[in-house]
């Protein structure tokens, strides 16, 4: 893809941030507040996965570079996907959190398990437990409008 095509591509659907801007701000808001008190690895891995699920190849791009950028290592990021059969990359916190996410991104394949909730709520306390839910949802709603919007992979705009 030429440097023109991704251009073109960018501006076939609308800038969501400037055309919902209180919207906007208000999911990077829920975002940030979502990540308070979190594990910055954690936040990465969780988005990792979601974008996975999603076919989110603009947020996966974004967030693996993060992760990089952060200190994460190549082998893990590439363990996200198939972690079930790489467990021993990933602590058990790691893996509740792995599972939560994929339950809760694919909730309309059957809700959320009462034992993966159970995983989960067994590795973190009450309120961290509702900052990963809330994480989980934002990196959905960030999928669905990067994915709505035909946002570029390697096009990161945050500045």
């Amino acid at each position: 893809m030429t440097t023109n095509t991704i251009a073109s591509a960018q501006t076939t659907r609308l800038n969501f941030a400037k055309a919902a801007p209180k919207v906007f701000r208000a999911l990077i808001g829920f975002d940030a507040a979502a990540r308070q008190g979190l594990d910055p690895a954690l936040v990465e891995l969780i988005q990792i996965r979601a974008s996975h699920l999603n076919h989110c190849a603009y947020c996966l791009h974004m967030h693996t570079n993060d992760a990089r950028k952060a200190g994460e290592s190549e082998d893990r990021l590439h363990m996200v996907a198939v972690w079930r059969e790489a467990r021993h990359f990933f602590t058990e916190k790691e893996q509740a959190a792995l599972a939560l996410t994929e339950a809760v991104t694919l909730v309309a394949d059957g809700g959320v398990p009462d034992e993966v909730y159970a995983q989960a709520a067994a590795q973190f306390e009450e309120q961290e437990l509702a900052q990963v839910l809330a994480l989980i949802f934002a990196i959905n709603t960030w999928n669905r409008v990067a994915l709505a919007t035909k946002k570029v992979a390697g096009t990161d705009e945050r500045g």
